[in-house]
């Protein structure tokens, strides 16, 4: 039985559609799996915060998809607690690639950083995904590009060599379903680099409208964040901003073709994808 955390967030989703036919697995989340299970599937919903939750999901699991995701909590340290106690042999985690950088000391980082060090030492066997920035983060984006044709963001020059969550999904289920990845840490990143505005212009392109960047100060950046996020995780989100802007994000690694024996897909190909997404509202009035 392979248990699914995280089942109803993006890579987490990503992972239960990739799963074999036929593989065992439990979809936990806190608010509840909606919509069809597969057969061979079930839904549980648990909290990290309710030990007895966490049991009743993980009896009978031998291997874990670990995804948290509340910087500064112990939430990696009371799942992996549970999963001890009931004989889980193997979890796979959601980590960061921050974490190999010497520059990043944010909030985020070092809670990664410390949650890995939890797992490695917790007596089970482990393996670690370290993805650069989810391509999906450019949803943020998708309010502006439907209602005015623009995107807003900092340093529009900075590089980043995100990568594409079904590529991270991908890795996930590799780890979670063969052998020989445990004790093996994997940094996963898209197929080149690229930046604020190349991605504007790429997604204008599968638009078929031009669209506009507009680049955000770190004050207005900072704005923003805090209307989204707690004050602490809102800096540590500007640090990794300022961190990119200095070229930090940039190296693309061959990794997710190691692991998955698929090239890593560039944004142009997600973007079409999730094209639905940013479609300008004139465009619907046009039709």
């Amino acid at each position: 039985m392979i248990l699914v955390t995280g089942a109803t967030g993006t890579v987490g989703r990503d992972v239960v559609r990739r799963l074999p036919g036929g593989v065992r697995a439990r979809l936990m989340s806190r608010s509840g799996v909606t919509g069809g299970v597969r057969p061979g599937h079930e839904a549980v919903t648990a909290d990290y915060g309710d030990a007895g939750s966490l049991g009743r999901a993980l009896a009978g699991v031998r291997t874990a998809f670990l995804v948290t995701g509340r910087p500064g909590g112990d939430d990696d340290a009371r799942f992996l607690r549970a999963a001890r106690a009931a004989g889980v042999e193997r979890v796979v985690k959601l980590s960061a690639a921050a974490v190999l950088d010497p520059g990043a000391d944010d909030l985020i980082t070092r809670w990664q950083r410390a949650n890995e060090e939890l797992l490695r030492g917790c007596g089970t066997a482990w393996t670690l995904l370290r993805p650069r920035a989810f391509m999906s983060n450019t949803l943020s984006w998708a309010a502006s590009v439907r209602a005015e044709g623009v995107v807003r963001a900092l340093y529009g020059a900075s590089a980043n060599a995100c990568v594409d969550p079904g590529d991270v999904a991908e890795a996930a289920v590799r780890a979670l379903t063969e052998d020989g990845h445990a004790g093996r840490s994997y940094t996963l990143t898209g197929p080149a680099a690229v930046t604020p505005v190349e991605q504007t212009e790429q997604l204008g392109e599968v638009l078929g409208v031009p669209l506009r960047f507009e680049e955000f100060g770190p004050e207005r950046a900072l704005a923003a964040l805090r209307a989204r996020h707690p004050e602490p995780v809102a800096r540590a989100l500007l640090a990794s901003a300022l961190r990119q802007r200095d070229g930090a994000k940039a190296e693309v690694v061959e990794t997710v073709r190691v692991v998955t024996g698929l090239p890593a897909r560039p944004f142009r190909v997600w973007a079409e994808e999730h094209r639905g997404a940013f479609v300008p509202e004139s465009a619907g009035r046009r039709r």
